[in-house]
């Protein structure tokens, strides 16, 4: 038998926790610069602001723990969080909100379970619901894509200093409604009496701006094929979420095509991508085994597309994504992986028996 002639050394040090995280801010890129692109500074203000209080509400913590400072920063776990958050966050949101998401996301839903590893729930993903729940006005008062604003004749309609005005201050301009619109969630969940076929010809965000939001899902979508390839995540969870939100849609669309939108549209609009390869991914929070990923994966693209659909919000991520955290632990419980070498028990009555 022929042997593999491969040169030493045959051990590989194990990928760090500051590695991983790396790897992960570097994967969102391809989405933030999307984000930039179509829907202006506001998204990449809202990230600078939200990773500078994210390290500061990390170092506030950590000291009054009496943990050593240098240890936990250099994670960069308080990073990752606070840049998920920001890319959820509408970019015309005022500063306050950012402030208390990432206080939420830190001090409350990270550190108060114990830090790092502790936390039974997505940190960023708990901020964002409950930002969602609390000040409504402002976590749906999304900017319109560049395309819809002055017929796209400029890319960046509104210029850096004139966003970062309407961030930092309390003076909202009368001209700001021009910016503002609503998501294509927005617009197909409150669609009134018209049906899938209508809203696509007549609201302008799904005539002429939902390529934007496609734009925008398909670099996330580079983002996590590149996660997946560095082996950061494993591609069970992804395809879990995706597809059953693909299969559930498919169903009530074939049944329904005037009342329910295409899978294609649930795949590509709002947060699925970043959902499913950024927010579900989680090693904390989600299923451990490969089969539990797909056990966990499944239930969060069933829970969007019901929530979507039924349910009082729009887009309905971060609400699954919490839910299925909460099941993690029982779907542990039941798809852990036998032991090497042990065969599977036999169970009921056999025939010698």
């Amino acid at each position: 038998m022929a042997l593999i002639r491969t040169s030493s050394p045959h051990l590989h040090k194990a990928s760090s926790t500051a590695d991983v995280m790396r790897m992960v801010t570097l994967a969102t890129l391809p989405g933030l610069a999307a984000m930039t692109f179509f829907f202006g500074w506001g998204t990449l203000i809202n990230v600078i602001f939200a990773c500078l209080l994210a390290v500061g509400f990390e170092a506030a913590i950590i000291r009054l723990r009496k943990r050593p400072l240098g240890f936990y920063l250099k994670d960069y776990s308080a990073v990752v969080t606070a840049l998920l958050l920001a890319l959820a966050i509408p970019p015309f949101a005022p500063w306050w909100i950012t402030f208390v998401g990432v206080f939420v996301a830190i001090v409350i839903a990270k550190h108060l379970y114990g830090g790092l590893g502790q936390n039974p729930f997505n940190p960023a993903m708990v901020a964002y619901a409950l930002l969602l729940i609390s000040f409504p006005v402002q976590m749906t008062s999304w900017t319109a894509p560049f395309v819809l604003i002055n017929g796209g004749e400029s890319w960046n309609v509104l210029g850096f200093l004139d966003t970062l005005s309407i961030i930092f201050t309390s003076i909202e301009p009368v001209w700001l409604d021009n910016y503002t619109g609503a998501t294509p969630l927005d617009a197909m969940r409150h669609r009134g009496g018209l049906t899938t076929e209508e809203v696509w010809s007549t609201v302008p965000v799904l005539a002429e701006g939902i390529g934007a939001w496609h734009a925008v899902s398909a670099a996330y979508l580079m983002g996590g094929v590149f996660l997946i390839y560095r082996k950061i995540i494993t591609v069970h969870t992804p395809a879990a979420v995706l597809g059953s939100l693909a299969v559930i849609s498919t169903v009530f669309y074939m049944v329904d095509p005037y009342g329910f939108a295409d899978p294609f549209f649930h795949l590509t609009v709002g947060g699925t991508m970043l959902g499913a390869f950024f927010i579900a991914t989680d090693p904390v929070t989600s299923a451990t085994s490969n089969r539990g990923k797909i056990y966990f994966g499944i239930g969060i693209g069933v829970l969007i597309y019901v929530i979507r659909s039924w349910g009082g919000y729009p887009d309905a991520v971060a609400f699954a994504v919490l839910l299925m955290n909460l099941s993690a632990p029982f779907i542990d419980q039941y798809t852990q992986p036998r032991t090497y070498g042990h065969a599977k028990p036999k169970r009921g009555l056999k025939g010698d028996a």
